[in-house]
């Protein structure tokens, strides 16, 4: 049967218990209360544990695209965002614009062919000759 009494939590003490404990989780530091938990650095004399020994960890790129356009996918999805789409191109140039886009953004999606219709961000690298056929 479900206990009822005082330690019952709603919305309003969530909310208390949320702003009391964003201190500790945003600190960058342990929030346990003893040590003995925390995890420990490896060793001088021990190896450094890496997830992915002797590969590039910085993330991955996609097959048919260069690490170059990935930068731009994400420069690109960071300006424009989601509720842009779908759009032509006076209105992904209007967006970055009006979100001050770094010069080069505006210079290379100028070449976006007029009068077609972009549903998201990879559709514009697409439509650039960049990124591949993905789907």
């Amino acid at each position: 049967m479900a206990q009822h009494g005082r330690d019952k939590t709603g919305p309003l003490r969530d909310d208390a218990i949320k702003k009391r404990m964003q201190g500790e989780l945003k600190g960058g530091h342990a929030t346990r209360a003893q040590e003995d938990f925390d995890l420990q650095p490896s060793g001088e004399d021990q190896p450094r544990a890496d997830r992915t020994p002797s590969t590039d960890t910085r993330g991955s790129t996609p097959p048919g695209m260069t690490p170059a356009d990935v930068e731009l996918r994400t420069e690109l999805a960071q300006h424009l965002g989601r509720s842009l789409f779908p759009a032509d191109r006076g209105r992904v140039l209007d967006v970055l614009r009006e979100t001050h886009a770094p010069d080069r953004l505006i210079d290379v999606t100028a070449d976006l062919p007029a009068g077609r219709e972009f549903g998201n961000v990879r559709d514009i690298l697409q439509a650039l000759g960049r990124g591949g056929a993905q789907t």
